[in-house]
């Protein structure tokens, strides 16, 4: 349990205390908690969906739900995907990549990119009916937990002086990719049914692509890139879901 509530206190803002947590050790093998604290968010946000889709209409839904995702979080991945892209949009070279990635500071690319994935999340949330509304937002962070899950297994961590994902990087092996997709298929399938298996696919695509394409610019992964993959991944549920019933039916019963 240590490390489910090590895993909590690191990706969210749930009021976990300190002493459920264990040690730096304890901390470093808590990724294969992070598709159960996917769970937990979706919980808590499928129940924001299923309150907000009733209430309002589907546009204002949509954004409630996507403050939501990000407060369960505190913004933490989003600044991930925000660094990542400053970086890996930059056409410097690796060094230079981690260095701008390590900066503080949001550049163009990284307002771009958090706006890009912003107006996508609320505009496909805005069109699903409302019958699967709630299925499709407890799937979101599942995903995005699992696509972070998957993405730490596969890559190297390419920071050579080490850092907090590094902790991580540390004590990966086969089995944490292997128990990552599992995951992901069983919940997909489990909650949206054979739409699921077209969810995960997309999103097992999209994760490989975007590890495929980290290694190239640096190499590997780090923290930022976890992050990065988590948001991108969270889009796919909902796109899937949208392209499958089209637009225009926002709110509908």
């Amino acid at each position: 349990m240590k490390r489910f509530f090590s895993a909590c206190r690191f990706l969210t803002v749930l009021p976990v205390p300190e002493k459920w947590c264990g040690d730096a050790s304890c901390l470093g093998g808590s990724f294969v908690m992070f598709p159960l604290v996917g769970v937990v968010i979706g919980l808590l946000s499928a129940a924001v969906a299923a309150a907000a889709y009733r209430i309002f209409p589907g546009s204002v839904a949509a954004v409630l739900v996507t403050i939501a995702l990000l407060a369960a979080s505190g913004g933490f991945h989003m600044d991930g995907l925000s660094d990542t892209a400053d970086g890996f949009l930059s056409s410097r070279r690796r060094e230079r990549i981690l260095e701008i990635m390590k900066d503080s500071h949001v550049g163009a690319m990284g307002v771009i990119a958090i706006f890009c994935v912003l107006a996508l999340k609320i505009a496909a949330l805005a069109a699903l009916p409302r019958v699967v509304a709630w299925r499709v937002v407890l799937l979101m962070p599942i995903v995005g937990r699992c696509a972070m899950l998957i993405v730490l297994a596969t890559l190297p961590y390419a920071r050579p002086e080490g850092g907090l994902g590094s902790l991580f990087a540390q004590a990966r092996n086969a089995r944490t990719w292997a128990w990552g997709i599992g995951f992901l298929i069983a919940a997909c399938v489990i909650l949206l049914g054979w739409r699921g298996a077209i969810t995960a696919s997309a999103a097992l695509a999209l994760t490989a692509l975007f590890a495929l394409f980290s290694y190239r610019k640096i190499g590997g992964a780090t923290g930022d890139v976890y992050g990065a993959a988590c948001e991108l991944a969270e889009l796919v549920p909902p796109l899937v879901m949208v392209a499958r019933f089209g637009i225009g039916h926002g709110g509908a019963a």
